[in-house]
């Protein structure tokens, strides 16, 4: 038997909850006007004046438009988080379907989701994401302290390591060949356990 979570998660997030009692007999039009806000707003576009347009010329609240908006990106953005190999596009329809999205609206989610904007989609996510420094160069060497205030580090052997930073940062530092060896083995021990967890089926990407 198969099991598998929604891409949402194991809880739908409140605000695609709330989203979804708002789409109810919601104009088609309008939705794909709202819809084509957030796209814009997830491509790094400024989309106050568009959203104050929608707001100004149709029939919605205040309170129903900002919680369609939420909902939208929220459910956009968890599902662009996913690669295209992992989140298939009749699973993520079926995904739609059991949170109650109503079914004329499916296709405009997967168009956004998997259609021909997609690598911009993924571009402006990588570029607007908080993410930790690459190393962009790595330098070591061992050396031997022949003179030292400290009679146990005398002629004992340290690891000298140097980290460049992709935002330009530098870190030197020094480990004993004790704490060196405890680091590599600690390492090697963390991609062994990576290793064993992928063999498991559960954690295998199904087609």
């Amino acid at each position: 038997m198969s099991h598998r979570s929604c891409f949402l998660g194991a809880r739908t997030p409140l605000e695609v909850e709330l989203m979804v009692k708002q789409l109810k007999d919601l104009d088609r039009e309008i939705f794909r006007k709202i819809l084509k806000t957030v796209v814009n707003a997830l491509e790094g576009k400024d989309s106050r004046d568009a959203v104050r347009s929608i707001a100004e010329t149709e029939s919605l609240s205040e309170e129903r438009l900002s919680h369609i908006l939420a909902g939208m990106y929220t459910l956009l953005q968890e599902a662009l988080r996913l690669p295209p190999s992992s989140l298939k596009q009749e699973v993520f329809k079926e995904d739609l379907r059991d949170i109650r999205i109503p079914e004329e609206l499916i296709s405009d989610f997967a168009s956004v989701v998997f259609g021909s904007r997609r690598s911009v989609l993924d571009a402006a996510a990588l570029q607007q994401g908080n993410r930790l420094p690459s190393v962009d160069d790595f330098r070591w060497r061992v050396d031997v302290a022949i003179s030292s205030s400290s009679l146990t580090r005398a002629l004992q052997p340290a690891v000298l390591m140097q980290l460049k930073l992709s935002d330009g940062n530098t870190h030197r530092f020094e480990l004993p060949v004790a704490k060196f060896q405890e680091l590599r083995y600690n390492v090697a021990l963390i991609l062994k356990e990576i290793n064993n967890l992928e063999k498991k089926s559960i954690l295998r990407i199904q087609d």
